[in-house]
This record gives structure tokens, sequence and C-alpha cells, in this order.
């Protein structure tokens, strides 16, 4: 059997509990039977040690003992043993943690978590209560990989409604659990029971949420809406209904939903994170997604993390993600300038770890690139001209193998993007990172690397926007300019490089709306196309 197979690494650490056992030295047994209880925490053999370990202590929890930072195969294996004590519901507290914590793990696989006489033993209540700490900790919906290990937790659910079928809190956290495992119609027959047994607002947003994910939007926003009428002044529900409605395609009664939350209360963090996005999905105009960035930023305790930003910016051209090369693979080096030495073995190895053609969105850019912070000005320009090898990596290879000229682009976003990290403590107007930067602009070679990182300090600092607006409209003018005499093959990625620039000048907007949707007669066919689904397969796997 292979060395890294986990019931060999067990077997080890069970050898070693019984040789600890046979010399009386309980706190170290325990430790092994906790670490084999992380390699397999559903084998027989792990759990008879365990029990040996219980009836040599007596019973003692404290040799599993709970800490700010406590072991999670200490945590498991005091879960077990709270319930062989009689105590299961606490030890399903601490099994939810620890899925919680490693949802891969098959915790709560053992049989008297499935037991259908288990929730006679458990109060209906702590039972929900435990389901819903589940459903906080698990993504919704659990990806197919991951359902597995919590298929052990919808059993004890649907034992406890066996055993408790009107209770309506109960019935509601196992449909939250069985919509997030995929059991779309088993959730809306228990949401549905739970609503019958006492209608309230809660269960009519589980109820919602399960019929949307069976496919029912009609009765979906028919039970969110109830939601609604049970608790005017939660504005959630008013989101997720919106939500709702922009997804399938009622976008300006989306729009109603959203105007009406923010009438209550215009600094609602869902609401407003969801107007946003809506609004940029209804006329694409990123002023929209700056104030969403400009809230975030100025709000940084909202009650929970937000996707909106990422999900607008995904896979869009600069907001989420290098555009392909139209040309030749740029070197680097600026017109009339004397090349820079080569990076150091540091510059180099940082950004071989940090370059990547995609990113959530361009503040999310800004604050990776810190990584290149301390290094100094010959460096971040040594590798716009001489850029490392890409990686040894699956990424690397990819970038490496199919387009080259990708990795190269990559280094040049991503080492512009370290300059905007050089020397902040100057500003912006004298700055050594304004004025390297602008000399970038010029340069044909790393214009559209240099242009990124100074619309990404536009989006992080409102203070220059008005500078960096007035850089990108010049440079876009100069291009087009040029266009109409020859081809320039980077004229379309720098439209789309002011479509993305905050606060840009509506004439410019609209020159590049019209280079975009008029491309050069000699470009290639979709490259744009053929690019978004090389790193769609790459990087936005389910």
């Amino acid at each position: 059997m292979p060395e890294d197979d986990p019931a060999l690494s067990a077997a080890e650490e069970l050898a070693l509990a019984r040789l600890a056992l046979a010399e009386g030295d309980l706190p170290h047994a325990a430790g092994h039977v906790a670490a084999a209880l992380v390699q397999a925490p559903t084998l027989p053999e792990v759990h008879e040690a365990l029990a040996r370990v219980a009836a040599a202590s007596g019973g003692d929890l404290e040799l599993f003992p709970l800490s700010h930072h406590a072991y999670v195969g200490a945590v498991v294996a005091r879960a077990h043993l709270l319930a062989a004590a009689g105590h299961p519901a606490e030890g399903l507290d601490l099994l939810a943690a620890a899925t919680g914590y490693a949802p891969t793990a098959d915790w709560a696989g053992v049989p008297w978590v499935t037991s259908p006489e288990l929730p006679e033993r458990l109060e209906p209540e702590r039972t929900a209560r435990i389901l819903m700490q589940l459903c906080a900790a698990v993504p919704d919906p659990v990806p197919r990989r991951l359902r597995d290990p919590l298929r052990p937790y919808l059993t004890l659910a649907r034992n406890a409604v066996t055993v408790h079928p009107g209770h309506p809190l109960l019935l509601g956290a196992a449909s939250a659990l069985a919509r997030r495992l995929g059991e779309a119609a088993l959730a809306v027959t228990w949401a549905a029971r739970g609503v019958r047994a006492e209608p309230s607002k809660l269960g009519e947003v589980w109820l919602g949420y399960a019929y949307r994910s069976a496919g029912r939007i009609r009765e979906a926003l028919a039970a969110l809406g109830r939601a609604v009428a049970h608790d005017p002044d939660d504005l959630a529900v008013y989101a997720d209904i919106a939500g709702t409605l922009a997804d399938h395609g009622r976008l300006d009664e989306a729009l109603e939903w959203i105007d009406r939350a923010l009438a209550k209360d215009p600094t609602f963090d869902c609401a407003v994170h969801t107007a946003y996005r809506l609004r940029f999905q209804r006329d694409e105009d990123v002023t929209h997604l700056v104030a969403l960035a400009d809230f975030t930023r100025d709000h940084p305790d909202d009650s929970h993390e937000h996707g909106d930003l990422a999900e607008c910016c995904r896979g869009r051209p600069w907001l989420g993600q290098v555009t392909p090369a139209s040309g030749p693979v740029p070197d680097g080096r600026r017109a009339g300038a004397p090349t820079p030495p080569a990076p150091s073995a540091e510059a180099a190895e940082r950004i071989q770890q940090l370059a990547h053609p995609a990113w959530p969105d361009p503040p999310a850019a800004y604050d990776a690139a810190v990584g290149l912070a301390t290094l100094d000005l010959d460096d971040l320009l040594g590798l716009l001209a001489h850029p490392p090898e890409a990686p040894a990596t699956a990424l690397g290879r990819v970038l490496a193998g199919q387009d080259p000229s990708l990795w190269v682009r990559c280094v040049q976003v991503w080492a512009c993007l370290g300059l905007l990290h050089h020397r902040t403590d100057e500003p912006w107007a004298e700055s050594t990172r304004r004025r390297v930067l602008l000399e970038l602009v010029v340069a044909d070679r790393i214009t559209e690397a240099a242009l990124f990182a100074l619309v990404t300090a536009a989006w992080v600092d409102p203070a220059v926007r008005a500078d960096v607006a007035t850089v990108v409209a010049g440079r876009l003018a100069d291009a087009a300019a040029v266009a109409r005499e020859r081809p320039v093959p980077m004229v379309v990625s720098l439209a789309h490089l002011a479509l993305a620039t905050p606060d840009l000048a509506p004439a410019t907007r609209d020159l590049a709306r019209k280079l975009i949707g008029s491309p050069p007669a000699d470009a290639p066919a979709s490259p744009w196309r053929r690019f978004r689904r090389r790193l769609g397969a790459l990087f936005h796997r389910p």
C-alpha cells in the first residue's frame, strides 16, 4: 500500500496509540487517535481505539481539549465521546464546526449520526440550529464533488423530520440543507410543510429559495413577496427578489424592487451591491462599478462578503482579465531609452508567483500587486524588458505552450501594477510611479499594461481620476487618428481600457464604443472570443 494512503497513515497512528496505551501514556495515545481520525474519520479501528482511550481515562474529555486553535482531530474525537456519553447535541455542534473547517472530510459518516433513533434524543429546535449552523458554513449550492461528506447530515434531517413532522423551524432548516445538496424537490416539500405548520417570514424565504432552485420562479417570487409582507423592513428579501427577477430577464422589475429598498435605507449593503450590479447589467456603464468599488472601500464593515463587483468584471476585457495580444510579442523596452538591466532572481520569482491573466476586479488586482511593493524601480523595469520564463505550474505550462505572448503580457501587466506601489509616499502629481507609467504609455509595446495600471489607480483613488481620464482619452484619440490611415492592432484593446476608466468624458466613451463596434478590417477573426473560451476553461470552472 502506498505510503501516502490515508488508511496506512491512520494505521501508523493507531500503532503508536496502542503503544502509548500499553505504557499508560494517555495524552500521547489521545493525540495519536486524534491524528488517525483526521486521516480516516470513518475507519472502525480508529473508533475502537478512541473507545479504548475513553475507557482507560474514565471518559476524560480534556484529553481532547478545545482551545482557540483547537486541532480538528481533537474536536471530532471530543464530539464522538460526547455522543457516547449521552450528549449528542453537543457532539453534533462540534461535528458541524469541523465540517465548516474542513468540508471535504467525512466527519459525520458514522453510525450514531445517521441512526433513526438520534432525533428522539434531541430537541427539534436544537437539531434545526445545528442544520442552520451547517448551512452557514458550506457553499450554496454545494459543488457536486463536495456533497458526499454532507449527506449524513441530510440523513439526520430526514430522520428528524420523520420524528418531528410538524416543527416549522426544523422543516425550514432541513429544506435549506436539502437545497444546498441539490435535492430541490425535497427542499420544496419540507419548506412548504413548514409554512403550512406556521406561516412566517423565514419560512417563506426558505420556501422561495426552494422554489427558485427547483426552477419554479413564479412560485418563488410569490413566496418571497409574502416574506416581505411579514416583515416590510427586511431589505435583504427585496434584494433577493430583485436578483431573482434579473436572473430571469425582468430587469426593470428588479430595479423597481431595489429602488424600493434603497428608499427605505440608501446605505443597506445588500441593496446597494445589487443595485449597482443590476444597473451595470442594464447599460454596461462602468460608472456603476466604480461607484460600487467606492462604496465597498468606504463601508468595510458590510454585513457579509459580496461578490457583485467580481461577478460583473469576470471575463470582461481589462475589468477582469488581460486582452489577447493582437500583434507581435512586445519586448517591453521604451523607445529611445537604455535597456534596463535584467531583474533580480527575487523579482523574477515574485512575478512568476503573482502574474496571472485574470483577476476579480481592478481594486483586487491592485491589492494583489502589493506583493511587488518592495521591489526597486530597476527590478520592475527589468521585468518589463526581460520577462522571465513562465513558471513550471499548470498555468505556466498552458500559457507557455498555447500562447507565449500571453505570459509576456501578464508579466507586463503585473509589473506595471507593481509600479503603483512604488514610493506611495510621493504625491501623485509629482510621483515617480506616475512619471514612469506615463513614459511607458507612449511606448507602443507596453502601452496597454501601463494604461491599465493608471486606470487601476483611478479605481482605488478618486483624486487621480481626472488626470487618468485625460491620459486615456489622449492615447485613445491618437490611436484612433492613426487607425484612420493604417491598421493599429491595439486599438480595440485601448477602447476596452477606455470603457474601464472612471470619469471618462462621454465623447471619449462614445469613441471607444465605436472602435469596439468597428474593428480594423484586417483584424483576426474573433481572437477575443477564442481567448475568453481558453481562459474560461482554465479559471472559471464550477
